[in-house]
Protein backbone atom coordinates (compact mmCIF):
# COMPACT_ATOMS: atom_id res chain seq x y z
CA UNK A 1 0.00 0.00 0.00
CA UNK A 2 3.15 2.56 1.00
CA UNK A 3 4.93 1.51 -2.17
CA UNK A 4 1.76 2.56 -4.22
CA UNK A 5 0.97 5.69 -2.66
CA UNK A 6 4.74 6.78 -3.04
CA UNK A 7 4.42 6.22 -6.79
CA UNK A 8 1.03 8.72 -6.43
CA UNK A 9 2.53 10.93 -4.10
CA UNK A 10 6.07 10.99 -6.74
CA UNK A 11 3.68 11.80 -9.86
CA UNK A 12 2.13 14.17 -8.29
CA UNK A 13 5.35 15.99 -7.54
CA UNK A 14 5.43 17.06 -10.99
CA UNK A 15 2.62 18.91 -10.59
CA UNK A 16 3.05 20.38 -7.24
CA UNK A 17 7.15 22.17 -6.89
CA UNK A 18 6.72 21.59 -2.93
CA UNK A 19 6.47 17.54 -3.31
CA UNK A 20 9.23 17.67 -5.16
CA UNK A 21 12.04 16.01 -2.97
CA UNK A 22 10.12 15.17 -0.56
CA UNK A 23 9.05 11.57 1.15
CA UNK A 24 5.62 11.36 2.66
CA UNK A 25 5.72 9.36 5.71
CA UNK A 26 2.69 6.40 5.57
CA UNK A 27 1.71 5.01 9.19
CA UNK A 28 -1.53 2.85 9.87
CA UNK A 29 -3.71 4.74 11.64
CA UNK A 30 -4.61 3.14 15.50
CA UNK A 31 -8.45 3.87 15.26
CA UNK A 32 -9.88 1.83 12.07
CA UNK A 33 -12.36 4.75 11.12
CA UNK A 34 -9.15 7.14 10.43
CA UNK A 35 -8.13 4.92 7.19
CA UNK A 36 -5.86 2.19 6.25
CA UNK A 37 -2.84 4.71 5.49
CA UNK A 38 -2.97 7.76 6.73
CA UNK A 39 -0.03 10.47 5.83
CA UNK A 40 0.75 14.16 8.20
CA UNK A 41 3.02 15.44 5.10
CA UNK A 42 0.37 18.52 4.62
CA UNK A 43 0.84 19.47 8.63
CA UNK A 44 4.37 19.70 8.00
CA UNK A 45 4.66 21.53 4.75
CA UNK A 46 2.31 24.05 6.44
CA UNK A 47 4.86 25.76 8.42
CA UNK A 48 7.27 25.87 4.95
CA UNK A 49 4.43 27.25 2.92
CA UNK A 50 2.60 29.58 4.92
CA UNK A 51 -0.67 28.12 4.35
CA UNK A 52 -3.01 25.97 6.13
CA UNK A 53 -2.54 22.83 6.01
CA UNK A 54 -5.87 21.34 5.50
CA UNK A 55 -5.65 23.76 2.29
CA UNK A 56 -2.38 21.84 1.39
CA UNK A 57 -3.69 18.49 1.86
CA UNK A 58 -6.98 19.44 -0.20
CA UNK A 59 -4.29 20.85 -3.37
CA UNK A 60 -2.52 17.47 -2.69
CA UNK A 61 -5.61 14.86 -3.05
CA UNK A 62 -6.65 16.87 -5.89
CA UNK A 63 -2.95 16.00 -7.54
CA UNK A 64 -3.51 12.32 -6.45
CA UNK A 65 -4.03 10.21 -9.56
CA UNK A 66 -5.75 7.39 -7.71
CA UNK A 67 -7.22 4.71 -9.15
CA UNK A 68 -11.17 4.38 -7.58
CA UNK A 69 -10.79 0.26 -8.37
CA UNK A 70 -7.68 0.55 -5.96
CA UNK A 71 -9.05 3.50 -3.38
CA UNK A 72 -12.25 3.61 -2.01
CA UNK A 73 -11.76 7.17 -0.37
CA UNK A 74 -9.22 9.55 0.61
CA UNK A 75 -10.58 12.21 3.38
CA UNK A 76 -8.92 15.11 5.30
CA UNK A 77 -9.21 14.76 8.98
CA UNK A 78 -8.55 16.66 12.24
CA UNK A 79 -5.61 19.45 11.53
CA UNK A 80 -4.90 18.21 8.06
CA UNK A 81 -4.22 14.31 8.37
CA UNK A 82 -4.85 12.30 4.89
CA UNK A 83 -6.53 9.31 5.23
CA UNK A 84 -6.67 6.47 2.74
CA UNK A 85 -9.12 3.99 2.29
CA UNK A 86 -8.22 1.20 0.31
CA UNK A 87 -10.85 -1.52 -1.63
CA UNK A 88 -10.69 -5.14 -1.15
CA UNK A 89 -9.79 -5.50 -4.69
CA UNK A 90 -6.71 -3.55 -3.81
CA UNK A 91 -5.39 -5.50 -0.46
CA UNK A 92 -6.18 -8.85 -1.91
CA UNK A 93 -3.83 -8.86 -4.42
CA UNK A 94 -0.91 -8.74 -1.70
CA UNK A 95 -1.74 -12.61 -1.71
CA UNK A 96 -0.30 -13.21 -5.44
CA UNK A 97 2.94 -11.48 -4.61
CA UNK A 98 3.13 -13.20 -2.04
CA UNK A 99 2.78 -16.49 -3.93
CA UNK A 100 4.82 -15.26 -6.52
CA UNK A 101 7.56 -14.58 -4.70
CA UNK A 102 7.38 -17.38 -1.80
CA UNK A 103 10.99 -17.57 -0.27
CA UNK A 104 12.09 -14.04 -1.70
CA UNK A 105 8.86 -12.12 -0.20
CA UNK A 106 9.71 -9.24 2.22
CA UNK A 107 13.37 -8.92 -0.04
CA UNK A 108 14.09 -5.45 -0.96
CA UNK A 109 16.93 -3.88 -3.59
CA UNK A 110 16.87 -0.96 -2.13
CA UNK A 111 20.89 -1.10 -1.28
CA UNK A 112 21.81 -4.11 -4.05
CA UNK A 113 25.16 -4.46 -4.28
CA UNK A 114 26.67 -2.13 -1.61
CA UNK A 115 29.18 -3.82 0.51
CA UNK A 116 28.61 -3.89 3.96
CA UNK A 117 30.11 -5.27 7.23
CA UNK A 118 28.73 -6.37 10.85
CA UNK A 119 31.25 -6.92 12.94
CA UNK A 120 30.25 -8.71 16.45
CA UNK A 121 30.93 -10.91 19.23
CA UNK A 122 34.35 -9.95 19.31
CA UNK A 123 34.81 -11.50 22.79
CA UNK A 124 38.41 -12.13 23.82
CA UNK A 125 39.18 -15.82 24.21
CA UNK A 126 39.81 -15.89 27.88
CA UNK A 127 36.60 -18.34 28.67
CA UNK A 128 33.57 -19.06 27.25
CA UNK A 129 30.91 -17.29 25.97
CA UNK A 130 28.58 -15.84 28.45
CA UNK A 131 24.89 -14.99 27.68
CA UNK A 132 25.74 -11.31 27.33
CA UNK A 133 27.68 -12.88 24.63
CA UNK A 134 25.12 -14.55 23.19
CA UNK A 135 22.97 -11.49 22.73
CA UNK A 136 25.68 -9.64 20.98
CA UNK A 137 25.91 -12.62 18.46
CA UNK A 138 22.52 -13.32 17.86
CA UNK A 139 21.77 -9.87 17.39
CA UNK A 140 24.86 -8.91 15.31
CA UNK A 141 23.70 -12.25 12.83
CA UNK A 142 20.36 -11.39 12.77
CA UNK A 143 21.13 -7.32 11.34
CA UNK A 144 23.39 -9.46 8.74
CA UNK A 145 20.57 -11.31 7.71
CA UNK A 146 18.28 -7.66 7.77
CA UNK A 147 20.86 -5.95 5.28
CA UNK A 148 21.20 -9.17 3.34
CA UNK A 149 17.38 -9.04 3.12
CA UNK A 150 17.67 -5.61 1.78
CA UNK A 151 20.18 -5.78 -0.59
CA UNK A 152 23.45 -5.34 0.99
CA UNK A 153 26.10 -7.93 -0.01
CA UNK A 154 27.33 -8.60 4.32
CA UNK A 155 30.60 -10.06 5.52
CA UNK A 156 29.90 -11.24 8.94
CA UNK A 157 33.54 -10.40 10.97
CA UNK A 158 35.02 -11.79 14.59
CA UNK A 159 37.63 -9.21 15.75
CA UNK A 160 39.71 -10.40 18.55
CA UNK A 161 42.73 -9.95 20.99
CA UNK A 162 45.30 -12.31 21.64
CA UNK A 163 47.58 -10.35 23.51
CA UNK A 164 47.53 -7.88 26.61
CA UNK A 165 46.76 -8.13 30.17
CA UNK A 166 43.76 -10.25 29.80
CA UNK A 167 45.39 -12.74 27.79
CA UNK A 168 48.76 -12.94 29.93
CA UNK A 169 46.61 -13.44 32.70
CA UNK A 170 44.45 -16.05 30.97
CA UNK A 171 48.31 -17.78 30.64
CA UNK A 172 49.12 -17.41 34.16
CA UNK A 173 46.27 -18.76 35.28
CA UNK A 174 46.30 -22.11 33.17
CA UNK A 175 49.84 -22.53 34.93
CA UNK A 176 49.35 -22.03 38.18
CA UNK A 177 46.56 -24.46 37.29
CA UNK A 178 48.98 -26.91 35.27
CA UNK A 179 51.35 -26.62 38.96
CA UNK A 180 48.68 -27.61 41.26
CA UNK A 181 48.29 -30.60 39.21
CA UNK A 182 51.61 -30.94 39.82
CA UNK A 183 51.22 -31.10 43.52
CA UNK A 184 52.91 -27.41 43.90
CA UNK A 185 50.91 -25.48 46.78
CA UNK A 186 49.62 -22.36 44.89
CA UNK A 187 47.91 -19.48 46.33
CA UNK A 188 45.75 -19.27 43.54
CA UNK A 189 45.00 -14.98 42.99
CA UNK A 190 41.66 -13.96 43.45
CA UNK A 191 41.81 -11.63 40.03
CA UNK A 192 43.02 -14.89 38.12
CA UNK A 193 40.39 -16.70 35.84
CA UNK A 194 39.04 -19.12 38.00
CA UNK A 195 36.71 -21.32 35.57
CA UNK A 196 36.86 -24.91 35.63
CA UNK A 197 37.67 -24.29 31.75
CA UNK A 198 40.98 -23.65 33.18
CA UNK A 199 41.49 -26.57 35.20
CA UNK A 200 40.22 -28.82 32.11
CA UNK A 201 42.80 -27.37 29.58
CA UNK A 202 45.66 -26.97 32.43
CA UNK A 203 44.98 -31.18 32.57
CA UNK A 204 45.29 -31.54 29.17
CA UNK A 205 48.80 -30.20 28.85
CA UNK A 206 49.37 -32.19 32.04
CA UNK A 207 48.66 -35.35 30.10
CA UNK A 208 50.56 -34.60 26.85
CA UNK A 209 53.10 -33.13 28.69
CA UNK A 210 53.98 -34.00 31.82
CA UNK A 211 56.57 -31.94 34.43
CA UNK A 212 57.75 -30.39 31.03
CA UNK A 213 56.76 -26.60 31.45
CA UNK A 214 56.91 -26.04 34.99
CA UNK A 215 59.88 -23.30 33.71
CA UNK A 216 57.89 -22.80 30.60
CA UNK A 217 56.18 -18.96 31.01
CA UNK A 218 52.57 -18.46 31.41
CA UNK A 219 52.54 -16.14 27.88
CA UNK A 220 53.99 -19.14 26.15
CA UNK A 221 52.74 -22.63 25.51
CA UNK A 222 50.15 -21.65 28.12
CA UNK A 223 48.60 -18.82 26.39
CA UNK A 224 48.46 -20.23 22.82
CA UNK A 225 47.44 -23.39 24.42
CA UNK A 226 44.37 -21.55 26.17
CA UNK A 227 43.61 -19.14 23.86
CA UNK A 228 43.21 -22.69 21.14
CA UNK A 229 41.09 -24.52 22.93
CA UNK A 230 38.72 -21.63 24.06
CA UNK A 231 38.65 -20.15 20.63
CA UNK A 232 37.56 -23.69 19.39
CA UNK A 233 34.87 -23.69 21.82
CA UNK A 234 33.85 -20.20 21.01
CA UNK A 235 33.47 -21.34 17.11
CA UNK A 236 30.97 -24.21 18.20
CA UNK A 237 28.64 -22.67 20.09
CA UNK A 238 28.30 -19.98 17.17
CA UNK A 239 27.84 -23.48 15.21
CA UNK A 240 24.85 -24.09 17.39
CA UNK A 241 23.58 -20.98 16.59
CA UNK A 242 23.96 -21.31 12.84
CA UNK A 243 26.23 -18.71 12.90
CA UNK A 244 28.82 -18.24 10.67
CA UNK A 245 31.66 -15.54 10.48
CA UNK A 246 32.78 -14.68 6.72
CA UNK A 247 36.00 -13.52 8.34
CA UNK A 248 38.26 -13.15 10.99
CA UNK A 249 40.91 -10.57 12.12
CA UNK A 250 43.21 -10.76 14.70
CA UNK A 251 44.32 -7.50 16.46
CA UNK A 252 48.15 -8.48 16.86
CA UNK A 253 48.34 -8.36 12.78
CA UNK A 254 48.17 -4.83 13.22
CA UNK A 255 51.40 -4.87 15.11
CA UNK A 256 52.93 -7.38 13.10
CA UNK A 257 52.31 -5.49 9.65
CA UNK A 258 53.35 -2.13 11.00
CA UNK A 259 49.81 -0.52 11.30
CA UNK A 260 50.04 0.33 14.42
CA UNK A 261 53.60 1.76 14.16
CA UNK A 262 52.53 3.78 10.86
CA UNK A 263 49.11 5.05 12.54
CA UNK A 264 51.20 6.94 15.55
CA UNK A 265 53.20 8.55 12.79
CA UNK A 266 49.99 9.37 10.61
CA UNK A 267 48.40 11.49 13.55
CA UNK A 268 52.18 12.80 14.89
CA UNK A 269 52.56 14.08 11.22
CA UNK A 270 48.83 15.66 11.14
CA UNK A 271 49.42 17.36 14.66
CA UNK A 272 46.65 15.07 16.20
CA UNK A 273 48.62 13.55 18.88
CA UNK A 274 51.17 15.48 21.39
CA UNK A 275 53.23 13.52 24.38
CA UNK A 276 52.35 14.15 28.10
CA UNK A 277 53.65 13.18 30.87
CA UNK A 278 55.03 9.91 28.88
CA UNK A 279 52.39 8.84 27.54
CA UNK A 280 50.66 9.71 23.54
CA UNK A 281 47.52 11.81 23.53
CA UNK A 282 45.08 12.00 20.91
CA UNK A 283 43.58 15.58 20.44
CA UNK A 284 40.01 14.37 20.35
CA UNK A 285 39.25 17.69 21.99
CA UNK A 286 39.75 19.39 18.58
CA UNK A 287 37.45 16.54 17.24
CA UNK A 288 34.50 17.66 19.37
CA UNK A 289 34.68 15.27 22.16
CA UNK A 290 34.81 16.87 25.72
CA UNK A 291 38.81 15.63 26.32
CA UNK A 292 41.76 14.38 24.90
CA UNK A 293 42.92 10.81 25.97
CA UNK A 294 45.80 8.26 26.18
CA UNK A 295 46.50 6.07 22.90
CA UNK A 296 49.36 5.54 24.15
CA UNK A 297 50.03 4.61 28.06
CA UNK A 298 53.24 5.82 29.65
CA UNK A 299 54.55 2.04 29.70
CA UNK A 300 54.87 1.86 25.80
CA UNK A 301 51.48 0.03 26.15
CA UNK A 302 49.09 0.86 24.06
CA UNK A 303 45.06 1.68 24.78
CA UNK A 304 41.73 0.06 23.11
CA UNK A 305 41.81 3.44 21.17
CA UNK A 306 44.85 2.90 18.78
CA UNK A 307 44.41 -0.41 17.37
CA UNK A 308 40.72 -0.13 17.30
CA UNK A 309 41.20 2.88 14.88
CA UNK A 310 43.87 1.06 13.17
CA UNK A 311 41.46 -1.57 12.44
CA UNK A 312 38.05 0.24 11.22
CA UNK A 313 41.06 1.74 8.96
CA UNK A 314 41.51 -1.57 7.47
CA UNK A 315 37.59 -1.95 7.03
CA UNK A 316 37.38 1.49 4.73
CA UNK A 317 40.29 0.23 2.67
CA UNK A 318 38.63 -3.26 2.36
CA UNK A 319 36.02 -1.21 0.47
CA UNK A 320 32.89 -1.36 2.69
CA UNK A 321 30.16 1.64 2.47
CA UNK A 322 28.14 0.32 5.98
CA UNK A 323 30.07 -0.73 9.17
CA UNK A 324 27.94 -2.16 11.72
CA UNK A 325 29.43 -2.22 14.75
CA UNK A 326 27.95 -4.19 17.96
CA UNK A 327 28.96 -3.87 21.35
CA UNK A 328 27.78 -3.73 24.83
CA UNK A 329 26.93 -1.40 27.05
CA UNK A 330 30.52 -1.10 28.58
CA UNK A 331 31.37 0.83 25.27
CA UNK A 332 28.61 3.35 25.31
CA UNK A 333 31.69 6.11 26.09
CA UNK A 334 34.45 4.54 24.37
CA UNK A 335 33.36 4.10 21.00
CA UNK A 336 32.51 7.89 20.28
CA UNK A 337 36.71 8.15 20.59
CA UNK A 338 37.36 5.42 17.72
CA UNK A 339 35.15 7.71 15.64
CA UNK A 340 36.43 10.67 16.15
CA UNK A 341 40.12 9.67 15.54
CA UNK A 342 38.72 8.11 11.70
CA UNK A 343 37.42 12.09 11.67
CA UNK A 344 40.62 13.32 12.59
CA UNK A 345 42.36 11.21 9.62
CA UNK A 346 39.81 12.27 6.85
CA UNK A 347 37.89 8.81 7.02
CA UNK A 348 33.98 9.10 6.54
CA UNK A 349 33.17 7.99 10.05
CA UNK A 350 28.90 8.05 9.22
CA UNK A 351 29.69 5.03 7.82
CA UNK A 352 30.95 3.18 10.83
CA UNK A 353 27.17 2.73 12.84
CA UNK A 354 27.68 1.60 16.26
CA UNK A 355 24.51 -0.59 18.20
CA UNK A 356 24.91 -0.72 21.49
CA UNK A 357 23.06 -3.23 23.41
CA UNK A 358 22.25 -3.16 27.35
CA UNK A 359 22.85 -6.62 29.40
CA UNK A 360 21.25 -10.04 29.69
CA UNK A 361 19.57 -11.25 33.55
CA UNK A 362 18.75 -14.67 33.54
CA UNK A 363 16.10 -15.55 35.76
CA UNK A 364 15.65 -18.90 37.32
CA UNK A 365 12.60 -19.85 39.78
CA UNK A 366 12.39 -15.77 40.41
CA UNK A 367 16.09 -15.95 41.36
CA UNK A 368 18.55 -13.49 39.24
CA UNK A 369 21.58 -16.04 38.60
CA UNK A 370 24.84 -14.15 38.88
CA UNK A 371 27.53 -14.07 36.35
CA UNK A 372 31.10 -13.42 36.17
CA UNK A 373 33.84 -14.90 33.66
CA UNK A 374 36.58 -14.65 36.19
CA UNK A 375 34.43 -16.24 39.54
CA UNK A 376 32.86 -18.99 37.43
CA UNK A 377 29.24 -18.64 38.71
CA UNK A 378 28.37 -17.75 35.48
CA UNK A 379 25.53 -19.30 32.95
CA UNK A 380 27.83 -20.58 29.65
CA UNK A 381 25.52 -19.66 26.32
CA UNK A 382 26.24 -23.46 26.03
CA UNK A 383 23.97 -23.94 29.17
CA UNK A 384 21.36 -21.91 28.37
CA UNK A 385 21.47 -23.50 24.81
CA UNK A 386 20.90 -26.54 26.26
CA UNK A 387 18.08 -25.93 28.46
CA UNK A 388 15.68 -24.20 26.09
CA UNK A 389 17.34 -24.89 22.26
CA UNK A 390 18.96 -22.54 20.41
CA UNK A 391 15.36 -21.36 18.39
CA UNK A 392 14.39 -19.97 21.61
CA UNK A 393 17.66 -18.58 22.04
CA UNK A 394 17.64 -16.58 19.08
CA UNK A 395 14.21 -15.13 19.79
CA UNK A 396 14.62 -14.06 23.07
CA UNK A 397 17.46 -12.65 22.37
CA UNK A 398 15.70 -10.39 19.67
CA UNK A 399 12.15 -9.88 20.74
CA UNK A 400 13.40 -7.16 23.09
CA UNK A 401 14.58 -3.24 21.45
CA UNK A 402 18.47 -3.67 21.93
CA UNK A 403 18.38 -0.63 24.18
CA UNK A 404 16.40 -2.34 26.71
CA UNK A 405 17.64 -4.74 29.85
CA UNK A 406 16.50 -8.14 28.74
CA UNK A 407 14.93 -10.42 31.34
CA UNK A 408 15.58 -13.98 30.17
CA UNK A 409 13.08 -16.10 32.19
CA UNK A 410 14.01 -19.97 31.37
CA UNK A 411 10.45 -20.88 32.95
CA UNK A 412 8.85 -18.73 30.21
CA UNK A 413 11.23 -20.39 27.58
CA UNK A 414 10.61 -23.45 28.14
CA UNK A 415 6.96 -23.75 28.24
CA UNK A 416 5.26 -25.39 25.28
CA UNK A 417 2.21 -23.13 25.38
CA UNK A 418 0.90 -19.42 23.77
CA UNK A 419 3.02 -17.52 26.91
CA UNK A 420 6.22 -18.46 25.25
CA UNK A 421 6.01 -16.29 21.91
CA UNK A 422 8.04 -18.72 20.12
CA UNK A 423 5.57 -21.65 20.36
CA UNK A 424 3.37 -19.25 19.46
CA UNK A 425 4.64 -18.75 16.14
CA UNK A 426 6.40 -21.85 15.26
CA UNK A 427 2.49 -23.47 16.23
CA UNK A 428 0.57 -20.98 13.83
CA UNK A 429 2.94 -22.01 11.43
CA UNK A 430 2.49 -25.87 12.00
CA UNK A 431 -0.93 -25.45 11.93
CA UNK A 432 -1.05 -23.67 8.58
CA UNK A 433 0.41 -27.38 7.45
CA UNK A 434 -2.22 -29.22 9.59
CA UNK A 435 -4.98 -27.53 7.69
CA UNK A 436 -3.54 -27.72 4.25
CA UNK A 437 -3.67 -31.20 4.70
CA UNK A 438 -6.99 -31.23 5.75
CA UNK A 439 -7.87 -29.22 2.68
CA UNK A 440 -6.08 -31.60 0.20
CA UNK A 441 -8.30 -34.64 1.63
CA UNK A 442 -10.80 -32.24 1.10
CA UNK A 443 -10.13 -31.92 -2.25
CA UNK A 444 -10.22 -28.16 -1.63
CA UNK A 445 -7.07 -26.43 -3.35
CA UNK A 446 -5.97 -22.93 -3.58
CA UNK A 447 -6.96 -20.23 -5.95
CA UNK A 448 -6.32 -16.53 -6.69
CA UNK A 449 -9.50 -16.34 -8.95
CA UNK A 450 -11.72 -15.01 -6.32
CA UNK A 451 -9.79 -13.09 -3.89
CA UNK A 452 -12.39 -10.51 -4.07
CA UNK A 453 -14.55 -12.68 -1.65
CA UNK A 454 -11.82 -11.80 1.12
CA UNK A 455 -13.73 -9.05 2.47
CA UNK A 456 -14.46 -9.86 6.49
CA UNK A 457 -12.62 -7.79 8.94
CA UNK A 458 -10.18 -11.09 9.60
CA UNK A 459 -9.35 -11.39 6.03
CA UNK A 460 -8.81 -8.08 6.00
CA UNK A 461 -6.96 -7.22 8.72
CA UNK A 462 -4.46 -10.30 7.69
CA UNK A 463 -3.81 -8.81 4.25
CA UNK A 464 -3.35 -5.21 5.32
CA UNK A 465 -0.48 -6.62 7.40
CA UNK A 466 0.97 -8.93 4.78
CA UNK A 467 1.10 -5.69 2.68
CA UNK A 468 3.41 -4.35 5.38
CA UNK A 469 5.85 -7.10 5.92
CA UNK A 470 8.12 -5.66 3.21
CA UNK A 471 8.89 -2.00 4.51
CA UNK A 472 8.89 -3.64 7.91
CA UNK A 473 12.05 -5.84 6.72
CA UNK A 474 13.55 -2.28 5.12
CA UNK A 475 12.47 -0.23 8.28
CA UNK A 476 14.22 -3.26 10.50
CA UNK A 477 17.46 -3.32 8.60
CA UNK A 478 17.70 0.28 7.89
CA UNK A 479 17.34 0.81 12.03
CA UNK A 480 19.34 -2.20 13.18
CA UNK A 481 15.91 -3.44 15.17
CA UNK A 482 15.60 -6.99 15.36
CA UNK A 483 13.01 -6.53 17.47
CA UNK A 484 10.85 -5.19 14.86
CA UNK A 485 10.70 -8.94 12.92
CA UNK A 486 9.32 -10.63 15.98
CA UNK A 487 6.75 -7.62 17.17
CA UNK A 488 5.22 -8.35 13.30
CA UNK A 489 5.64 -12.09 13.24
CA UNK A 490 3.56 -11.99 16.77
CA UNK A 491 1.03 -9.25 15.27
CA UNK A 492 0.51 -11.42 12.25
CA UNK A 493 0.27 -14.80 13.92
CA UNK A 494 -2.82 -13.50 16.24
CA UNK A 495 -4.64 -12.03 13.22
CA UNK A 496 -4.34 -15.46 12.07
CA UNK A 497 -5.67 -17.26 15.23
CA UNK A 498 -8.44 -14.69 15.07
CA UNK A 499 -9.37 -15.63 11.41
CA UNK A 500 -9.07 -19.43 12.04
CA UNK A 501 -11.46 -18.83 14.75
CA UNK A 502 -13.85 -16.85 13.15
CA UNK A 503 -13.67 -17.93 9.15
CA UNK A 504 -14.41 -21.62 8.31
CA UNK A 505 -12.39 -23.25 5.10
CA UNK A 506 -13.98 -26.34 5.34
CA UNK A 507 -17.20 -26.46 4.82
CA UNK A 508 -17.68 -22.83 3.43
CA UNK A 509 -18.35 -22.24 -0.37
CA UNK A 510 -15.61 -24.14 -2.22
CA UNK A 511 -14.76 -20.53 -4.07
CA UNK A 512 -14.33 -18.39 -0.69
CA UNK A 513 -12.41 -21.63 0.77
CA UNK A 514 -9.69 -21.86 -1.59
CA UNK A 515 -9.34 -18.21 -1.60
CA UNK A 516 -8.62 -18.44 2.18
CA UNK A 517 -6.11 -21.68 1.57
CA UNK A 518 -4.70 -18.69 -0.64
CA UNK A 519 -4.37 -16.32 1.94
CA UNK A 520 -3.81 -18.67 5.07
CA UNK A 521 -0.55 -19.76 2.39
CA UNK A 522 0.61 -16.08 2.43
CA UNK A 523 0.38 -16.09 6.00
CA UNK A 524 2.29 -19.25 6.73
CA UNK A 525 5.13 -17.48 3.91
CA UNK A 526 5.54 -14.68 5.41
CA UNK A 527 5.85 -16.27 9.03
CA UNK A 528 8.64 -18.40 7.70
CA UNK A 529 10.50 -15.63 5.92
CA UNK A 530 10.38 -13.23 9.06
CA UNK A 531 11.41 -16.78 11.21
CA UNK A 532 14.49 -16.94 8.49
CA UNK A 533 15.49 -13.94 9.51
CA UNK A 534 15.79 -13.88 12.75
CA UNK A 535 17.14 -17.86 12.51
CA UNK A 536 14.69 -19.49 13.92
CA UNK A 537 13.07 -22.68 12.43
CA UNK A 538 9.44 -23.32 10.76
CA UNK A 539 8.36 -26.65 11.43
CA UNK A 540 5.79 -28.23 9.57
CA UNK A 541 4.30 -30.28 13.04
CA UNK A 542 4.48 -29.71 16.51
Amino acid sequence: MKNYLDKLFEKASLKLEYLKNRKAIFNVPNQKENGDISTNIAMILSKELKKNPRQIAEEIIANLETDSSFIDKTEIAGPGFINFFFKPDFTSNIIKEVLNEKDSFGKSDKYKNIKAMVEFVSANPTGPLTVGHGRNAVVGDTIANMLEWIGYNVDREYYFNNAGRQMRMLGESTKLRYLQLLGQNIDFPEDYYQGEYIKDIAAKLKEEYGDKLVNEPGDGIFKDVSEKEIFADIEKTMNRLNIKFDNYFNENSLYEDGRIKSLLNTFQERKVSYEKEGAVWLKLTDMGQEQDKVIVKSTGEPTYRLPDIAYHITKFERGYDLMVDLFGSDHNATYPDVKAGLRSLGYDDEKVKVVIHQFVTITEKGEIVKMSTRKANFITLDELIDEVGPDVVRYFFNMRGVTSHLNFDIALAKKHSDENPVFYLQYAHARISSILKMTDEQKLNLSTENLNLLVAPEEQDILKKLHAFREEVLYAGENFETHRIANYLEELAALFHKFYAQCRIIGSDKKLAEARIALIVAVQIAIRNGLKILGVTAPEKM
